[in-house]
């Protein structure tokens, strides 16, 4: 799929979730082609974990899915957007709806979010 350019970054691109009714920014990740083709074929947020160097569906685990209503591609074809409906209300893993729950006042970090879940009964410790 040319769509995307996966080798600028190394096989990797940015992909941004915003919710598609408001607007909020929910969460970035990676997405590589497998993971881009996945998402594309299913309409569900599909990513590539870094950490564990393999394919992520969100919300496998929590429950937490995202189910995409529309995917932008930026002017480089080298970031991905997906407008999302955030079903079970937190797309992050921490339990807060958005990942960016903390903004910078003064110097500090304010935490600002409302926790959804608890991730220990979610994922365990």
């Amino acid at each position: 799929m040319a769509l995307l350019d996966f080798e600028k970054q190394g096989g990797l691109v940015p992909a941004i979730a915003q919710d598609s009714k408001t607007g909020e920014v929910l969460m970035l990740a990676y997405m590589n082609e497998e993971a881009f083709k996945e998402t594309v074929r299913t309409m569900r947020a599909c990513y590539y974990s870094r950490s564990r160097k393999t394919l992520w569906r969100k919300g496998e685990q929590s429950g937490n899915i995202q189910i995409v209503k529309e995917i932008r591609i930026d002017c480089d074809n080298d970031t991905v957007l997906l407008k999302v409906e955030q079903v079970g209300g937190a797309a992050c893993h921490l339990g807060y709806r958005s990942c960016f729950f903390r903004r910078l006042e003064n110097g500090s970090l304010i935490n600002d979010g409302v926790k959804i879940f608890d991730p220990e009964e979610v994922y365990g410790s």
